[in-house]
């Protein structure tokens, strides 16, 4: 039995490491400004309505509203999306988000536990209940046998006045192999499983698309600056150079002809990114970037709903990207602009209504809703590391086309569970009837007993090889 609790505590225990690398997440210091003057206090310290500064490269310390300023600020932590997302006077900002280009101050709106980071911390914290049913269930069931077995044996004792037959009764009918049911058949899949298997992102992505299509050397760039909010200027070959967004064209009073604003249009309802180009203020086109899907991302969609599974998109992205993702998939329900509360908030409605979950994630903001599905899976790969530790099945080498893999491998690790429990309680009433009309003496029934926990442990065995037989 403590074999058993050993190897169940092993499955679950991981989990709680994730929730103090979470809380290292938490900004430590803040910069206030107060009476003209720039201090930094701690974090913890910063009051309601306090005006804060954040310089580039930065953690946002606590929620709020910017007030002067603006920038690019990295939301993946918070909201999973891609890319940095632009903010100016008037737009929130949440803690843990990181500021990736100008300077900003701000104007704290929520602190203290109050605030974004907290709450995902809460979150995962509060979802980690209700985890392994089965385990708990064979649990119960051995506490109830433990009952039967004591009162069997009295029993026994009183009807037949023989105490060996009593003695014979609580060796047989200890419920170790029914305690071992669950936990090794768990850890055998588990096992199974394991073995089978510019600074700005943008500016990166252009660099790396020009490289690999094109053999002639980058040009070299002068007096190049970074508009936050807006997107880049500098002297390239004696040209005046603009990249950026639509408002940054407009504001240095270049036009785009009505035809090359429906063009881009059209990238931008299919979730792409469209930055607009001008030499010496004048248009000359653009450039589009959108989110690479995996090759075999479509047929492992394909397959997990031929198996009766409904996929869900639930992302922190704008609904034009998510649309577009969605549809490249097959996935027909899509959630987009999804916070950590609200993944959590779906995730609950779909078990509220008797539904299995399975969530799939690798960013931090995932973790609570990998915790309170029936079943997460982390992509151990490039996911985050508190993703994997919130989840319960973490891919190494990030293979999607498990996916359905892992589904048969769970099914069939639920029916040696439903074997093994089955074939113990068995066991243990078979025995107790023999005992009582006297066939089994004390050492043939320690040998029944050890016999069945050997068979127990022996069928969830079968689940390490279960791979090579598929």
């Amino acid at each position: 039995m403590q074999l058993g609790g050993l190897l169940e505590e092993l499955t679950v225990a991981k989990a709680r490491a994730g929730i103090e690398k979470l809380v290292h997440l938490t900004p430590q210091t803040a910069r206030v400004i107060a009476d003209g003057k720039e201090s930094v206090i701690s974090a913890q310290e910063v009051k309601l309505h306090d005006v804060l500064k954040v310089l580039p490269g930065e953690t946002v310390p606590v929620d709020g509203m910017i007030i002067s300023g603006q920038t690019s600020v990295n939301q993946d932590v918070m909201t999973g999306e891609s890319l940095p997302v632009d903010k100016t006077v008037g737009d929130e900002v949440s803690s843990g988000t990181v500021n990736q280009c100008g300077a900003f101050e701000m104007l704290a709106t929520k602190v203290g536990e109050d605030s974004s980071i907290q709450r995902m911390i809460r979150l995962v914290q509060s979802a980690d209940a209700g985890k392994a049913k089965i385990v708990g269930i064979a649990d119960r069931w051995a506490t109830w046998i433990v009952v039967i077995a004591l009162s069997a044996a009295v029993l026994t004792w009183l009807i037949t006045g023989k105490i060996i037959r009593a003695v014979t009764i609580l060796v047989v009918f200890c419920p170790c192999a029914l305690v071992l049911a669950t936990p090794t058949a768990i850890m055998a899949a588990i096992c199974a499983a394991a073995e089978a298997s510019s600074e700005h992102p943008l500016g990166k992505a252009i660099v790396r698309c020009f490289t690999s299509e094109y053999s002639s050397k980058i040009p070299e760039a002068s007096d190049f600056k970074m508009i936050p909010g807006r997107g880049v200027s500098a002297k390239v070959e004696g040209y005046r150079l603009l990249a950026g967004n639509k408002a940054m064209l407009t504001e240095n009073n270049i036009t785009i002809s009505p035809k090359m604003i429906t063009q881009a249009e059209e990238y931008i309802n299919q979730g792409c990114t469209v930055i607009y180009l001008a030499l010496d203020g004048i248009y000359t086109g653009c450039i589009v970037l959108s989110d690479t899907i995996r090759s075999e991302s479509a047929g492992t969609i394909k397959a997990l709903t031929a198996l009766n599974v409904q996929p869900v998109l639930l992302t922190g992205d704008n609904e034009k990207a998510a649309a577009a993702i969605a549809d490249q998939l097959g996935i027909f329900e899509v959630h987009a602009n999804c916070l950590p509360e609200d993944k959590l908030k779906y995730i609950n409605e779909y078990q509220n209504r008797q539904e299995a979950v399975c969530m799939i994630g690798d960013e931090i903001n995932d973790a609570p809703a990998l915790k309170a599905a029936d079943v997460g899976i982390a992509m151990g790969g490039v996911g985050s590391d508190i993703a994997v530790d919130a989840a319960d099945i973490a891919l190494v080498d990030d293979e999607v086309k498990e996916f359905p893999h892992l589904l048969a491998l769970s099914k069939r690790m639920m029916t040696t569970i439903k074997i093994n429990m089955s074939f113990s309680m068995g066991l243990n009433f078979i025995a107790i009837i023999l005992v009582i009309m006297g066939t089994l003496d004390p050492v043939v029934g320690a040998l029944v007993h050890n016999a069945g926990s050997v068979l127990v442990i022996t069928n969830s065995a079968l689940l390490l090889k279960w791979r090579n037989m598929r």
